[in-house]
């Protein structure tokens, strides 16, 4: 979609927008963008467990998946930061831009702090539902009824061959459903 040829209607000076990467290119979009003056970037990302067929391990990424905020002069800059290499656009709807009040983006970077990075806890507690992502468990769904830290180990009640059954697991071989990324393994390809 070619960019527009007039102003729309806007604020004077410097405003927050929303930009669409290309899939899993967001860090590589905000460093290209960190590199054009007078353009502010903010990559809001979170650091979680994910389940694998190997067990849990560690990720990060954005917080908002394909997307990323950058605060610009529209009429001066919108070329040189739709055109940064991984983005693919300024979101827009025909000849609207929307903008993000300075109020929102602020809230969020004090949430963030200056590394832009919230890790989401790892630990289970009490109560937690759980995917277990290892071990001849792998894939049922449990609750945790006791923390055991200095084992590393955690008790869980969990419904096995039509039964409950409890079970003591490693810690790192469960991962908290309340995780918005906790997924069971996808089957192979």
């Amino acid at each position: 979609m070619p960019l527009a040829a007039g102003s729309p209607n806007l604020p004077p000076g410097p405003a927050w927008f929303c930009l669409r990467t290309r899939p899993k290119h967001e860090h590589i979009a905000a460093q290209h963008l960190r590199r054009i003056e007078n353009v502010e970037v903010f990559l809001p990302r979170i650091r979680f467990r994910h389940a694998t067929r190997r067990g849990a391990i560690w990720t990060t990424e954005a917080l908002f998946p394909n997307y990323l905020f950058a605060r610009f002069d529209w009429a001066a800059t919108l070329r040189r930061v739709h055109y940064a290499p991984g983005v693919t656009g300024v979101v827009h709807f025909g000849d609207r831009w929307p903008t993000i009040p300075d109020a929102v983006i602020a809230e969020l970077q004090q949430l963030f702090g200056p590394a832009e990075l919230r890790t989401l806890p790892a630990e289970p507690t009490v109560g937690d539902t759980v995917l277990i992502t290892s071990g001849v468990f792998q894939g049922l769904r449990a609750v945790v009824t006791q923390v055991m830290p200095a084992r590393a180990r955690v008790s869980v009640l969990l419904d096995f061959l039509g039964r409950q059954t409890t079970a003591q697991l490693p810690i790192e071989h469960v991962v908290t459903e309340h995780n918005p990324r906790a997924m069971p393994p996808s089957p192979q390809r």
